[in-house]
Parts: structure tokens; C-alpha cells; sequence
């Protein structure tokens, strides 16, 4: 088979009330050697079985024998990805037409690229964790890699897995991920194309986010040692992923 241009990573668990629609909206935008990879987590419900039932050779499932979590999900599927620009999606959102063909145009400069996303059903836009009526990405923040990781830190950058893409040769420095990282795996991609200074943000609003009661990323604030947790966490991955880059800088030499 020739390889494909774009390959779409999917994190799948217990998605069966809403993985068709969103495989529908993914497939509609791909071309006929692209290709989707769907890792299934140890799905309890239907999952597994709406995936196979598509009679579409670009839906790749891969079956994880026991759950391992969302993070360690994505990894398995971004190691398993073969395209030159590989998207991340969440199997209960809805894809806008548009978001393949802009975000691959962004990738040709830069190794991440980042979008907004609006709520399906509620609006355009998402309240931030500071109030902000509208909370987003804003593409003169692209070249500010300092402030983002900032950001990042405080909290208040919407980088959101399922609005982002890398180019595969980005994934020489985000993978494998760190045993440490139990969560945001959507940071670390960020951290990853500010660190490099190759981030671009698109104020594009290209998915619409699904609302429930079972998304991973929670829409109420966090505790006080949750959050410094997180902080921990995040400023670990910054000094994983410099050292990273300089081991992959010096083995260019």
C-alpha cells in the first residue's frame, strides 16, 4: 500500500454512542491512501464493533488487550501512524470541513500546529479558566514560544489534543512519552513545538467539541494540590524535552 500523506490517532474507550459520527467527519475530509488509527482501550461497550463495522480499508483498529488510559492510548496510536502529518482526535467531537487542508498547509513551516475548537450545539466559543468569554488561541502568539510555556504553566493556553497535528519528523522528539506523563498529553505536544520554537497557532475553530460527562479534560476547576501536581509534572517534561532536543541536535552534527 503507498504510504499515506495523513494519518488520523485516535484514542477510543467505551465511544460507541458517538465514534460513527466522528469517523464519518474524519473520513469525508481524507484522501484514498490515508489513513485513520483507531487504538481501542479495553472498550467494555460497543466500540471495538462500530469501528469494524465501517467497510472503509483507511480505518485501521488496533486492540489493546487491557485498559492502559488515554495517554498511553494516543502514544500506541501516534507509534503507530505511517503519514508525513499526523492529526490526534477524540472519538465523540465532530471535524469541520477545512481543518485537514489548513492545518496540513500549516505543517509545511512548522512541526505542531494548534486550532480552536467551538462546543457542538452551544456556540462558537468556550469560557476560560479565568473567566475569559472567549478563550483561544491567537496565531500573533505563534512566535512567542516564552510566552506560551508560560501559559502552559498557568494554565491558560486552550492547547487541546484534539485540535492539534505534528509533522512526523516531530515525532522523533515527543516520543515515547515519559512514564511520568499520566496526563496532558496535549501539553506535551505544545511544550514540544514552543521548545522548538515551531509552533503555529490557527484561529480556525476546525472541531466541535462534545460536551459529557465522561471527557477527560475536566470542565470544573481543579483542587489545589491536583494543580500543583500537574505543575510538577509539566516542568518535568520541559527539562525531558530540552534535553531531548540537544541529544537530537548532536546526533545531526
Amino acid at each position: 500500500m503507498p504510504a499515506p500523506q495523513i494519518s488520523v490517532c485516535m484514542a477510543a474507550y467505551n465511544g460507541g454512542r458517538y465514534i460513527e459520527e466522528q469517523l464519518r467527519s474524519i473520513l469525508d475530509q481524507l484522501g484514498p491512501d490515508d489513513e485513520v488509527v483507531v487504538v481501542d482501550d479495553a472498550s467494555r461497550d460497543d466500540t471495538a464493533a462500530v469501528v469494524e463495522g465501517f467497510e472503509d480499508a483507511r480505518v485501521r483498529l488496533v486492540r489493546s488487550p487491557a485498559n492502559r488510559g488515554y495517554v498511553r492510548t494516543f502514544e500506541a496510536a501516534l507509534g503507530a501512524a505511517r503519514g508525513s502529518y499526523v492529526f490526534l482526535a477524540d472519538q465523540d467531537d465532530v471535524w469541520r470541513p477545512g481543518r485537514v487542508e489548513a492545518m496540513c498547509a500549516a505543517l509545511d513551516g512548522r512541526a505542531v500546529v494548534a486550532t480552536n475548537l467551538a462546543t457542538l450545539g452551544s456556540g462558537e466559543t468556550l469560557v476560560g479558566p479565568f473567566g475569559q468569554p472567549d478563550w483561544h488561541l491567537r496565531a500573533a502568539d505563534s512566535d512567542r514560544p516564552l510566552r506560551n510555556v508560560l501559559g502552559i504553566l498557568a494554565g491558560n493556553r486552550p492547547y487541546y489534543g484534539c485540535a492539534m497535528a505534528v509533522r512526523r519528523d516531530a515525532l522523533k522528539l515527543v516520543l515515547p512519552f515519559p512514564e511520568f506523563l499520566v496526563e496532558s498529553h496535549d501539553l506535551w505536544l505544545a511544550l514540544a513545538g514552543n521548545l522548538s520554537h515551531s509552533m503555529r497557532h490557527l484561529e480556525l475553530r476546525s472541531i466541535e467539541r462534545r460536551l459529557h460527562g465522561e471527557n477527560q479534560t475536566p470542565n470544573r476547576p481543579r483542587g489545589p494540590l491536583a494543580v500543583l501536581r500537574s505543575r510538577l509534572l509539566l516542568l518535568r517534561a520541559i527539562a525531558v524535552l530540552t534535553a531531548r532536543r540537544r541529544r537530537l541536535r548532536r546526533a545531526a552534527l
